[in-house]
């Protein structure tokens, strides 16, 4: 055997080794899902909860940029014309009708569609090989985690090297195939300069990571890999339509794949069937039911209500729904951490201090663009880092230390659309309680501007919301804006009151 022969065979041995390392790593990592609760909630086997979701092709290299409230209200869609659902293990299959292979897929999908889970049920099932096998490497990264090394120095082998270090054994990537999971484009705090960033080829020449997303995107580095984009639809456009081969769309749950998930989410089939039942009875909730996420947040409180002696009314709107769920994580907070019994209050002077502070980090990050907060952040609205800890139904703890280079502990809402509600909240508990418009942009630095918001009518903050959330790049203030209309609707009010504290408020004119 010669020199040749015997490194290529001892290549072909540590490319066996890190694959397999990868793939044993990643079952661990996406095996289990919290279905929005990662410290406190149990962990649920996902191929026990996952449902199929209805995706479909949105159009080779297509973008829409249409805001989230009207593709929400068009959740129980009928199609102009029959279309074809596409599985998620077959998201880089060729269709019949395209001769070249595709290279780059975007997936679009409003908040809480699925977008994560789908990603993660991609990446388990080629770790339990059960699909996709042709895919030597697969690296799932977030942009999350890709705005945290903004500034720092990396190659693109470096980079992988850093997230994944099971590959440190690897540097030339160039003949194996391989797929980058590039999830939440709408999370990204990166530049992405398609225009002026310089064109880059060397997968081991160090710069920054803007510039090896931009290269990588555009096919310039390691042109024989394959991407794979998740994002809101608002920020879709941020990539130039010539480098994406193909947009799916996640439509979200079918009426039979809602039923799918409540069976499997509930154990006891009265308690399945009564879910589904009330469901069907509201329009609001039935078409909102095609959202995963608002699949989970329903369960979780229709769960806690039908365990309740009083057995109260099931929520029949969304903001409903949010409204209550809120007070399951102040019960279950009052219960678990505070030492209370189930016959507490659950709103007391703590709690709503608590929720208060919650709304004001919520609604301050958002209009930044800020998903994820220091424990700075959470001192400046007023919240101790031990109460955020015990907060485990509204906050997920990321400890960055896991990819052994960042040692603060950061923390996020357990989904946008819950950030979104409490920013919301917040916005109309401080117009209710003070008058004063949250969303007037000129800081209130004279006294005739603190009496002009004074006089602000619901109308006026509704208009500079509709305005805020046209605004926005990345679709973040959509769901806001809906969230906003609802709680100003009389039936909320009463559900409200556990919210505010019990001082005079001055009235405002809704009309």
């Amino acid at each position: 055997m010669n020199h040749e022969e015997l490194a290529d065979r001892l290549q072909s041995k540590s490319l066996i080794t890190c694959q397999q390392t990868l793939k044993s790593n990643l079952k661990k990592k996406f095996q289990h899902v919290f279905e929005g609760i990662a410290k406190a909630g149990r962990p649920t086997p996902l191929n026990q909860i996952y449902t199929e979701l209805f995706i479909t092709e949105g159009g080779s290299g297509e973008v829409n940029d249409e805001h989230e409230i009207r593709r929400i209200e068009a959740g129980s869609w009928k199609p102009d014309r029959p279309e074809t659902p596409i599985k998620h293990g077959d998201i880089f299959k060729t269709l019949l009708v395209r001769e070249e292979p595709i290279r780059t897929v975007m997936t679009k999908g409003v908040a809480g569609i699925g977008k994560t889970v789908l990603t993660q049920k991609f990446a388990l099932d080629w770790a339990e090989e059960k699909a996709n096998q042709d895919i030597q490497f697969m690296f799932p990264f977030t942009f999350r985690e890709l705005n945290l090394l903004k500034g720092k120095p990396l190659s693109l082998v470096e980079l992988v090297h850093h997230l994944f270090s099971e590959t440190k054994g690897i540097y030339k990537f160039e003949d194996l195939k391989v797929v980058f999971i590039l999830a939440g484009l709408d999370e990204c705090r990166l530049p992405l300069d398609f225009h002026n960033n310089e064109i880059l080829t060397d997968v081991t020449k160090s710069t920054s990571v803007d510039v090896l997303l931009t290269n990588l995107i555009r096919g310039k580095l390691l042109p024989s890999a394959r991407l794979w984009i998740t994002t809101r639809p608002a920020a879709a456009t941020r990539i130039p339509s010539e480098f994406v081969g193909m947009t799916t769309e996640i439509r979200g749950f079918t009426d039979l794949q809602k039923d799918e998930y409540f069976t499997k989410r509930f154990r006891y089939k009265k308690q399945e069937k009564m879910i589904i039942s009330h469901i069907k009875k509201s329009r609001s909730l039935h078409i909102m039911c095609h959202i995963p996420i608002f699949c989970w947040i329903t369960a979780t409180v229709v769960e806690d209500m039908l365990n309740n002696k009083n057995r109260e009314k099931l929520p029949n709107t969304l903001t409903e729904m949010y409204i209550h769920f809120l007070v399951v994580q102040a019960k279950v907070k009052k219960l678990k951490y505070d030492g209370g019994v189930e016959t507490d209050s659950h709103w007391s002077p703590e709690s709503q201090k608590m929720m208060e502070s919650l709304g004001k980090l919520a609604f301050n990050q958002l209009l930044n663009g800020n998903l994820l907060f220091y424990e700075s952040d959470l001192t400046e609205c007023g919240i101790d880092l031990t109460e955020a800890s015990v907060c485990s139904g509204v906050f997920t703890q990321i400890f960055q230390e896991e990819r052994g280079l960042y040692h603060n502990t950061l923390f996020c809402f357990v989904h946008l659309s819950v950030q979104e509600f409490l920013a919301a909240l917040h916005v109309h508990l401080t117009l209710i309680k003070s008058g004063v418009n949250l969303l007037v942009k000129d800081e209130m630095k004279s006294k005739d501007l603190e009496e002009r918001n004074h006089e602000s009518s619901g109308i006026d903050i509704y208009k500079r919301a509709v305005d805020r959330a046209l605004e926005s790049p990345d679709g973040h203030l959509d769901l806001f804006l809906r969230y906003l209309m609802g709680l100003s609707l009389e039936t909320n009010q009463s559900l409200l009151k556990g919210l505010m504290s019990q001082t005079e408020h001055p009235a405002v004119n809704y009309s």
